[in-house]
């Protein structure tokens, strides 16, 4: 089998995702675009020799529906040979193209990928497609389904993680966030938005908030109180499906919980061949990849079976990996993965997560392995995983290895 490379990674920096965030002027399509030309002007690229482009985008509606890949390649003047595949699955979506491609150079269908993704959520909100895991009766009843909150809510309450615990985990991802970008960690991957004259829009995560602490994340009212208590009943849901749990306890919030950004990230992958015919260094061997499919009400323990399958398909064990990004979709998230694998704080988002930056829904999976990347070689370290919970109940990892 061919192995497969990351020679370079790029990603732009996260925008608050609303109507003042100041990526919120730049199309998602122009957003893409700039990641695939960052990556061709970084690595001199001939953007001929690339097989293919995937790109994740979950909500693939109004100027994010279409082939947002291949409408990217044309916007960012890129040799019309090049194809595009838009591909999703949910919030592991830049991470599954990143996989695919792997998975590609791997198998012989060619030997040079660009993958990664994109999403504006200030343009395209949340759920405007309207798909049929919340709004088919059939199908939400036969699956339980209740809003990602509520699950996140359920973990916590299962495994027995407070609301102290959670926003204590909330302060920690903000405090290394605000340190990795005070200490330059992402400048090697991160590249400033501009506009048409030139001008620089955006240069850093604009989400991040450094003051925060646990006086003012204990001020929050719980999110999904409301809605799993009262209207429309959510929590009842949640108890016919786990009887067990006497009653949800809500303790995720706003600040404890993912951020709504924009954002776009590109990822080089191909073979040893294409690197050398490039006159490119790898930085990473991707190891694994691996992807599961999990409880669909409770939803996002995925990131647990999926660690387990990938580290069983890589031979490993849980002690072989050397860092960790587990997405922060919710604070509880990355506590059940520590909780456990028995996995130290220390090596899990040592430089913040998504509930400090933001979660470009499309985008992240790539963002985090771009991120291990870096960690991987800032900290002269090895190995590093990669894993996202997901919507409806599923999971994806990545193995890398540096080279």
């Amino acid at each position: 089998m061919t192995e497969a490379y990351i020679y370079d990674a790029v990603r732009s920096p996260r925008g608050k995702g609303k109507a003042d965030g100041s990526l919120h002027e730049v199309t998602s399509v122009r957003m893409a675009a700039n990641a695939l030309n960052e990556l061709k002007a970084r690595n001199h690229l001939d953007e001929s020799m690339v097989e293919d482009v995937i790109l994740g985008c979950v909500t693939g509606v109004g100027e994010q529906g279409a082939c947002l890949a291949r409408s990217a390649v044309l916007y960012a003047g890129w040799d019309q040979s090049v194809p595009g595949l838009h591909i999703n699955r949910f919030c592991a979506s830049g991470m599954e193209a990143v996989n695919l491609a792997a998975n590609q150079v791997r198998g012989g269908a060619g030997d040079l990928y660009v993958a990664g993704g994109v999403e504006m959520m200030s343009r395209v909100p949340m759920g405007s497609d309207g798909g049929a895991l919340a709004i088919d009766p059939y199908l939400a009843m036969g699956s339980y389904f209740a809003p990602q909150g509520i699950s996140a809510d359920l973990i916590a309450t299962k495994y027995g993680f407070s609301r102290d615990d959670v926003d204590a985990y909330a302060v920690e991802s903000q405090k290394r966030a605000a340190q990795a970008w005070a200490e330059g960690r992402f400048a090697k991957s991160v590249f400033a938005v501009k506009d048409q004259n030139g001008l620089t829009i955006l240069d850093h995560d604009e989400f991040i908030r450094p003051g925060t602490d646990m006086q003012s994340l204990g001020a929050l009212k719980a999110s999904f109180k409301d809605m799993g208590e009262t209207m429309p009943g959510f929590d009842k849901v949640m108890l016919l499906r786990y009887p067990e749990v006497e009653r949800v306890n809500h303790v995720h919030h706003a600040g404890n919980s993912s951020g709504i950004v924009d954002g776009a990230t590109a990822v080089l992958i191909g073979s040893k061949e294409a690197g050398e015919r490039m006159g490119l260094k790898p930085r990473a061997r991707i190891r694994a990849t691996a992807k599961i499919g999990s409880e669909p009400a409770i939803m996002l323990t995925g990131p647990v079976p999926v660690t387990e399958k990938i580290l069983r398909d890589a031979g490993m064990k849980i002690g072989d990996i050397d860092t960790f990004e587990v997405n922060e979709a919710f604070a509880a998230v990355p506590l059940l993965f520590m909780q456990h694998f028995g996995v130290d704080h220390a090596v899990v988002n040592p430089n913040g997560g998504a509930i400090a930056m933001g979660h470009p829904l499309g985008a992240t999976g790539a963002m985090i392995i771009g991120a291990a990347l870096d960690e991987m070689e800032r900290s002269d370290k090895s190995t590093a995983l990669a894993t996202l919970c997901v919507a409806g109940g599923m999971g994806a990892a990545t193995i890398l290895e540096r080279v």
